[in-house]
C-alpha cells in the first residue's frame, strides 16, 4: 500500500477535434512531469473538446487514443485516466478509460450525458458506475455533469479519491467550485476536479478551476489560473484515515438502495 499518492492534474486548452494534435500536446506535458507521478489525470474529451461529431471522431475500444495511454503509463510508469469519444456495439460514449502502468484498464461510460448540450441525442449512457483499486488506494473516477448528482457519487465503498474529468463552461463555474467541494466534504474524501480552459469550435468558454481537496473540503492544490497549467499534489492516506477515524460521518450515513 502507498501511504502517498502524487497525482498530475494538466489543465490545457484542447485542439478542437483534433485527435492527433492533443495527444501531442499531452505527451510533451507528461514528459515534463517527475518521475514520482502516480497517477496522471486528463481532461474529458481530451483528444477532441466537448463535441457531439461523434460519427467521424470515435474510436474502437482498443483503438489508439487508448494504446497511447497504455504507451505512456508504460513510459511514466505511472497510471493515467481521462474519457475519449468511443463507439462500441454501434452506439457512442463518452468513455473514461483508466489505464495502469502495466497497460491493464478499467473503464467507466458517463452516467448522467448533458442534456442542455443534446449529449443524450449522440451518446449512450452508462448504467454502472466504477471503482478502481491501485496501490492501495479506492478511486471513483466519474465525468463532468456527473457532478451535479450526488447520489451518483455517494460513498457506499469508502472509496478514498473522487476524480471529475471535465469540459466545465466558464458561465457555470460557480457552481463547479461549489460542488468538488461539496462532494468532498459529504463523501470524507479527496475529491479532484480537472476541467480545460480556452475556447472550443461552438465558441464556448472555459476558465479551468481545476483543483484538489481533502475530505474536509479544504483546497490542498496551489495553483488557481485559469490558463494552461500542469500540477503535481500529493494525497496522504494516513492523513484521510485519521480524520475519518475521528470524525465517523461515513459510519452514520443514511442507508437506501437505488431502485
Amino acid at each position: 500500500m502507498t501511504q502517498k499518492l502524487t497525482t498530475a492534474l494538466l489543465q490545457a486548452n484542447l485542439f478542437w477535434e483534433d485527435i492527433e494534435a492533443n495527444r501531442t500536446f499531452f505527451e510533451r506535458k507528461i514528459n515534463d512531469l517527475s518521475n514520482d507521478v502516480d497517477l496522471i489525470i486528463l481532461p474529458e474529451m481530451f483528444t477532441t473538446g466537448f463535441t457531439m461529431d461523434a460519427h467521424f471522431l470515435a474510436e474502437p475500444p482498443h483503438g489508439p487514443t487508448l494504446e497511447w495511454m497504455q504507451k505512456i503509463a508504460s513510459e511514466k510508469d505511472s497510471a493515467i485516466t481521462g474519457s475519449v469519444i468511443t463507439k462500441e456495439n454501434d452506439l457512442y460514449y463518452n468513455r473514461l478509460y483508466f489505464v495502469f502502468p502495466d497497460g491493464s484498464f478499467e473503464k467507466y461510460d458517463k452516467k448522467h450525458t448533458f442534456t442542455l448540450a443534446n449529449e443524450h441525442e449522440t451518446y449512450a449512457s452508462g448504467s454502472e458506475r466504477l471503482i478502481v483499486e491501485f496501490k492501495g488506494w479506492k478511486i471513483c473516477p466519474l465525468i463532468c455533469y456527473d457532478l451535479r448528482f450526488p447520489v451518483w457519487s455517494r460513498n457506499t465503498e469508502d472509496y478514498d479519491i473522487l476524480i471529475y474529468v471535465a469540459n466545465w463552461p466558464a458561465s457555470r463555474i460557480m457552481a463547479w467550485d461549489t460542488l468538488l467541494k461539496a462532494r468532498a466534504i459529504e463523501n470524507m474524501s479527496y475529491c479532484i476536479g480537472l476541467n480545460r480552459v480556452g475556447t472550443d469550435g461552438k465558441d464556448l468558454d472555459y476558465v479551468g478551476h481545476s483543483a484538489v481537496y481533502d475530505c474536509l473540503g479544504q483546497k490542498i492544490s496551489i495553483n488557481s489560473s485559469e490558463n494552461e497549467f500542469s500540477e503535481e499534489v500529493v494525497l496522504d492516506k494516513n492523513q484521510l484515515q485519521e480524520t475519518r477515524s475521528q470524525l465517523k460521518f461515513l459510519q452514520d450515513r443514511d442507508r437506501f438502495t437505488l431502485r
